[in-house]
């Protein structure tokens, strides 16, 4: 009896030294994960969320195993779906992004894309690069706009410091452009040194006077800078048509305050519209104004609602004379952006880009000033077939802001207004951008756009084109409600008759 309580004490004492042993090293491994997680700068979220931002990785993974009994399915999710972001993902870091087994997207909806693929597609080596836009031929600085896609209108106060930096280089590795969005040009933009679009919007910021008005001599000294190709005057963007840039007062500190030209602190809203702007003819003068004080190429950015306005703006330009047009005009979607929006707006405001973006083609067209005006198309354009629609539908150039964000890390966490984004993407806070490396990131937006360029080129090339910006209508077919598709230019045809072409 003596000898098995004996035992039994000695089996219990090595158990509960066996057992804190264990929670010894248990302790150890989560205090050395923690240490690597919180000085590692690869991964945002394990960087702001040592130890538990590991299961974010591990759900991932076996997420395509449980989504199909307990979550939303691949395509399902808006505004951007897993399978869009994933691609993204893979492109920017580098990864195979092929897939086995047929395709998961649903080719019945209404709406979807159908290239048309050729008997006999173009070999690699019998295609070429698409050849450089060029906007502004009369102004003393054209600007030659080689890459298909560009890094849309982002403020820096919209996103973080790290991550207009990251953009900044990686445009530059990529040798696209950025376009600073309207809260001015800050160093940060500057720092990779890529071409820049200086986007001027109804605030004015970075350009303004002490009333808020046009200072001509601030817009002239900036666009002296070399790495300003652009100016795009902003009427409308897609997250908030009708409606100013909306930057709530926890954004704006000292920084950002200075660029702008506001106060700290307090919410930077701008109006809703340029107050020099009240018809098609003040708009001619307005991008005459800015045009000749920067001696830049300078077109506008706006969402189609009505578009009655672009018939008298071709009359007054007729009437002016050629020189007097925009040199570009940047079209944006309905349907949503980057931007903090009440959702009345960006859910029901605005024509959407499918809709909108041939419309404008047609009407330059018409008019006979689609080769004076280049088109520029923002709006969802996140993966190759959306790039390669645009392309179809007309479009000379295509941006995307989103894309870039995801390319960067963004995870579609929906915190942007918040200043809580758990990527440092859209936070100001310094706790939550440690994990976001410009040195790091710069290379996937390099990728991010590499991919595009030669997934974009390979849907060209199986429609028997040389190169995106040779595509056309009769390219892509869109699915109808029946169950059939209609080749683009003839849907089209039949929506406004009255600009088909003979």
């Amino acid at each position: 009896m003596d000898f098995l309580t004996t035992f039994g004490m000695r089996g219990l004492e090595v158990l509960t030294t066996a057992f804190i042993f264990v929670l010894g090293i248990t302790a150890l491994a989560i205090l050395v994960m923690y240490l690597t997680d919180a000085s590692q700068s690869k991964d945002a979220i394990r960087h702001n969320y040592p130890v538990i931002g590991r299961f974010r990785e591990l759900f991932t993974r076996l997420g395509e195993f449980f989504r199909q009994y307990f979550f939303a399915l691949d395509r399902e999710e808006m505004p951007f779906n897993r399978a869009e972001r994933d691609w993204i993902y893979k492109s920017s870091k580098g990864g195979n992004n092929t897939l086995p087994f047929g395709s998961t997207r649903n080719l019945n909806l209404v709406g979807t894309p159908i290239f048309i693929n050729c008997a006999f597609p173009r070999l690699d080596e019998e295609a070429s690069d698409p050849p450089p836009v060029e906007i502004g031929p009369y102004t003393p600085n054209p600007y030659l706009v080689s890459s298909i896609i560009n890094v849309s209108a982002m403020s820096y106060g919209s996103l973080s410091k790290p991550a207009v930096s990251a953009l900044s280089h990686g445009a530059k590795r990529a040798n696209c452009y950025l376009n600073t969005g309207e809260g001015g040009l800050s160093p940060y933009h500057l720092e990779g040194g890529c071409d820049i679009i200086f986007q001027m919007g109804t605030a004015k910021y970075g350009v303004r006077d002490g009333k808020g008005g046009l200072s001509e001599d601030k817009l002239t000294k900036l666009a002296m800078r070399p790495e300003v190709k652009m100016i795009e005057i902003k009427l409308a963007q897609g997250a908030k048509p009708g409606k100013g840039g909306i930057l709530p007062a926890l954004k704006v500190n000292r920084e950002i305050a200075k660029i702008r030209g506001i106060p700290v602190g307090k919410p930077s809203i701008s109006p809703n519209r340029h107050p020099e702007i009240n018809n098609v003819g003040e708009l001619l003068d307005f991008v005459e104004r800015v045009r000749r004080a920067s001696k830049l190429p300078t077109g506008f950015k706006t969402v189609l609602g009505a578009y009655g306005w672009l018939d008298d703006l071709c009359d007054a330009i007729e009437h002016r004379g050629i020189e007097s047009a925009p040199d570009f005009i940047t079209l944006d979607g309905g349907d949503g952006g980057t931007g903090a929006s009440p959702m009345s707006l960006m859910d029901n405001v605005g024509l959407p880009l499918k809709q909108s973006l041939p419309m404008l083609v047609d009407i330059l067209e018409h008019r006979g000033l689609r080769d004076r005006i280049k088109v520029i198309a923002s709006g969802k354009l996140v993966t190759p077939a959306e790039v390669a629609w645009a392309y179809c539908a007309g479009a000379d150039i295509v941006n995307t802001g989103r894309g870039f964000m995801f390319s960067i890390g963004c995870i579609q966490a929906l915190r942007c207004h918040t200043n809580n984004c758990p990527t440092g993407i859209t936070t100001h806070k310094k706790s939550l951008q440690g994990g976001l490396d410009p040195q790091e990131k710069a290379p996937r937006v390099e990728s991010y756009v590499d991919k595009m360029r030669k997934d974009v080129a390979m849907i060209a090339h199986s429609c028997g084109a040389d190169h995106a910006r040779n595509l056309k209508r009769f390219h892509v077919r869109m699915q109808q409600d029946d169950g059939t598709s209609i080749p683009l230019d003839e849907l089209l045809a039949r929506a406004r008759p009255e600009l088909r072409k003979k």
